[in-house]
Order: C-alpha cells, then sequence, then structure tokens
C-alpha cells in the first residue's frame, strides 16, 4: 500500500534527471514499465489525497441530501393535505360569503319595503279622519237603500208622461207618505246621479241628447225602463239622439205608412 511516507522517499528519485521512461526503455523494457508506474502511484496518491475528504463530504452530504428531500417530501405531503384543508375552508368560506350577499340582499328588499310600508301607512294616517267619515257615510246610504231604490223605480215607472214640474211635485209627495210610513230615504236624492253617471250623460250629449235635467231625465227613462218608451218629440232630438246612439246595433227604422212596413216588423 503507498502512503505518504513512501512517496517522501521516492520524491528524490523523481527529481532526478534520468529518473523517466526513456531512460529506463535504454536500460530496460520491464524497469520503464515500473518507472513509469511509481510515478502514476505518486501522482495518484496525491490526487487521491485530496479526492478523499471531498468523497467523503460528498458520502455526507448525500446523507443530507437523502434526509432533506425525505424532509421535503414529508413537507409536501403535509402541505398537499393543508392545500385540501385550504381548499374545503375557501369553498365553505365562499359559500358563506354568497349566503352573506343573499342575506344582504333580502335586508335591503324587506327594508325597502319596510320603508314604502312606513311611507303608506304614514300616507294613509291622514286619511283615517275621511275614511271614518265614508264610512258613516256608506252606513246612511245603506239605510236609506230601500227607500231611495223605491224613489227610483217609482220615477223611472209614473213620470215618463209629465214635464220637470210635476216629476218634482210627484217626488215630493212619494216623500212625504214614505216618510209617514216611516221608510227612511235620502232628502236630497237626485234621481239623475243616482241612476246614470256623468260620463254616460257626456255620451249621450255628444250622440244630440240635450244637457237639460228634463232631457237626461228622458233618457235615463229610455234607458232603464223596462217597457218600451213612446216619444212625443216635436223638435225631433230624441230622434236624432235615438239614431245615433242605435246605430252601431244595427237600428232599424220604420213607420206604419212604409211600404216595407211588415217587411221591418
Amino acid at each position: 500500500t503507498i502512503n505518504e511516507e513512501m512517496v517522501e522517499l521516492l520524491s528524490p528519485y523523481f527529481e532526478m534527471v534520468d529518473y523517466n521512461i526513456e531512460t529506463a526503455k535504454r536500460v530496460c523494457g520491464n524497469v520503464a514499465g515500473l518507472c513509469s508506474w511509481t510515478k502514476a502511484m505518486a501522482v495518484f496518491f496525491s490526487i487521491n489525497k485530496e479526492v478523499l475528504p471531498l468523497k467523503a463530504n460528498l458520502a455526507i452530504q448525500e446523507n443530507r441530501l437523502t434526509t432533506a428531500m425525505l424532509d421535503l417530501q414529508k413537507a409536501q405531503e403535509e402541505l398537499s393535505a393543508k392545500q385540501e384543508e385550504l381548499d374545503i375552508v375557501q369553498a365553505e368560506y365562499e359559500k358563506a360569503m354568497r349566503e352573506k350577499q343573499t342575506l344582504l340582499e333580502d335586508a335591503e328588499r324587506c327594508r325597502h319595503k319596510m320603508q314604502t310600508a312606513s311611507s303608506l301607512i304614514s300616507g294613509l294616517a291622514g286619511e283615517k279622519e275621511r275614511w271614518t267619515e265614508q264610512s258613516k257615510e256608506f252606513a246612511m246610504q245603506t239605510k236609506r237603500l230601500v227607500g231611495d231604490v223605491l224613489l227610483a223605480t217609482a220615477f223611472l215607472s209614473y213620470s215618463g208622461p209629465f214635464n220637470q214640474e210635476f216629476r218634482s211635485l210627484l217626488l215630493n209627495d212619494w216623500q212625504k207618505e214614505m216618510k209617514s210610513r216611516k221608510i227612511p230615504f235620502g232628502y236630497n236624492l237626485n234621481v239623475i246621479e243616482m241612476l246614470t253617471d256623468a260620463p254616460t250623460i257626456s255620451e249621450w250629449n255628444l250622440q244630440g241628447l240635450p244637457n237639460d235635467d228634463l232631457s237626461i231625465q228622458n233618457g235615463i227613462i229610455v234607458t232603464k225602463a223596462s217597457r218600451y218608451p213612446l216619444l212625443i218629440d216635436p223638435q225631433a232630438q230624441g230622434k236624432i239622439w235615438i239614431k245615433n246612439k242605435e246605430g252601431r246595433n244595427e237600428l232599424q227604422i220604420t213607420s206604419l205608412n212604409h211600404k216595407y212596413f211588415r217587411s221591418h216588423l
């Protein structure tokens, strides 16, 4: 085995001028090989002297690397597990945030509804007095309903042939009779307002009916009475109105002197 001591003993020979392979070959071919081998082993020893610590250190570092790789693998496994837990927690967080947003939107809608309801209640509070009065008035109207309907039906049945003045006298007489019999009715009853409305009257006026109370009452009798009315119409106002009113209903106009009177019937 070559050691450091042996290399030191050989060093003086290596420094000799004639200690080389060419000189050895001239002396003896076998000696040339031995000479070359001794130099090579000395060089190997010097190199190996530096390499051995490096190899030892390499082994140590490889052991450290193996340990570090094991630790890394373990850390990666822990990281994967923690990442899975994080994903689960993140999903739960996102779900909770969505639920929170839904609750916030529901709360906002509820708040808006409460504000609307509060505004409505505040607005309706001022109507309480008017509604109370209307409720009382409605109760009185209900109580007077029988008498008012009786006056209206009597007007439709019996006041047709008479003028405005006589119709007013009839209503007064009927009201006195009902008062004596304790039948409730409206003392300020307006037959026109009870039996028709303003839009209908406006439509009649556009169709040619005059706007006075007598003409409007006649129009009510014509449209509300159960029997066919007989119109005494010297100015042909009623005729014009009926033709315009019933024109869209295929009104048939005839007379006793018409040659197709029977066919019209």
